[in-house]
């Protein structure tokens, strides 16, 4: 009886609620720049992912790791299938953001990497869907106080089960690499850091980290404003 409902709840949950955006006709794709090691952050448009970005306050609601380049494959927990390494696919019509850590060796990247597969087949956090789907009702605003909180309520079983941003802050951590660490400053001025439990990351941390930069394929395309073509212009030309 309790996995039927978990079913049922799955599917409700990871039906579409809106349209994907449309992919930009730039010439190239965000999937074109990715490197091994990068975060992918995912906007999202299902039920879940409505949820997850009115507790965060943020515009996204998935994270994924990138643990290959060409083909890209992908490492994520999955709700309906747990931890699972798959391509990426279903995140090409999406709005991503690529986040980069920066300055790691390919060494300490492979690690990084090996820690996430070791968690290959780990189910998602039910309890943590369960608690999320009950933000999905009508309620009362919930304080920005407690948002983090409320998605911090899953069953805190560090060997059986993990969200997405729980599975790839453990593994950046893993090699000490830092994410949102705490810090304060000593009184000889020695700045201390202290690493935050992972099952209280968010998507939106890997984007408001010092320590990872934002990919921008527009950017790293060799986007040139002259050659673009501005409607006002062709107005303007018809006119004479």
């Amino acid at each position: 009886m309790r996995k039927f409902i978990a079913d049922l709840l799955i599917r409700h949950l990871t039906e579409e609620t809106e349209r994907p955006p449309q992919v930009s006709g730039l010439g190239y794709h965000w999937a074109d720049f990715i490197q091994p090691g990068d975060v992918l952050l995912v906007e999202g448009t299902t039920r879940i992912s409505t949820a997850i970005k009115y507790l965060t306050q943020s515009t996204w609601s998935h994270a994924a790791m990138v643990v290959h380049a060409s083909p890209a494959k992908i490492i994520e927990a999955d709700v309906k299938n747990g931890v699972v390494k798959t391509g990426i696919d279903k995140y090409l019509g999406q709005n991503v953001r690529i986040c980069r850590p920066i300055n790691l060796t390919t060494a300490e990247i492979t690690a990084v990497i090996e820690h996430a597969e070791s968690h290959i087949g780990v189910s998602y956090d039910i309890k943590n869907l369960v608690d999320l789907a009950r933000y999905l009702l009508p309620t009362p605003p919930v304080p920005a106080r407690y948002r983090r909180q409320m998605l911090t309520l899953g069953s805190g079983d560090p060997t059986e089960k993990l969200i997405c941003s729980s599975l790839i802050a453990r593994s950046f951590q893993h090699i000490r690499y830092p994410i949102l660490p705490m810090q304060w400053w000593t009184e000889d001025h020695t700045l201390m850091s202290q690493v935050r439990h992972y099952s209280l990351f968010m998507p939106r941390d890997f984007d408001l980290s010092p320590y990872f930069s934002v990919v921008k394929p527009t950017v790293e395309g060799g986007f040139d404003h002259k050659s673009m073509t501005w409607a006002e212009d062709q107005t303007e030309d018809q006119q004479r």
